[in-house]
């Protein structure tokens, strides 16, 4: 898996997690946990995404 393949999936990993992580602050669990977690994520795969980015 190259560097770029890697960033596309993090940044998609990422933002799953958000968005299930701000359905879960309003619903019953662990929301907050979760909505940090996809927020690191997120922007580690937008950091590498934007490294490893043709010019």
């Amino acid at each position: 898996m190259t560097a770029r393949r890697a960033g596309h999936a993090l940044t998609i990993t990422g933002a799953l997690l958000s968005l299930a992580g701000t359905a879960l602050y309003i619903l019953p669990g662990p929301g907050m946990p979760v909505l940090a977690a996809g927020l690191v994520v997120l922007t580690c795969g937008l950091a590498t995404f934007a490294a490893t980015r043709r010019t």
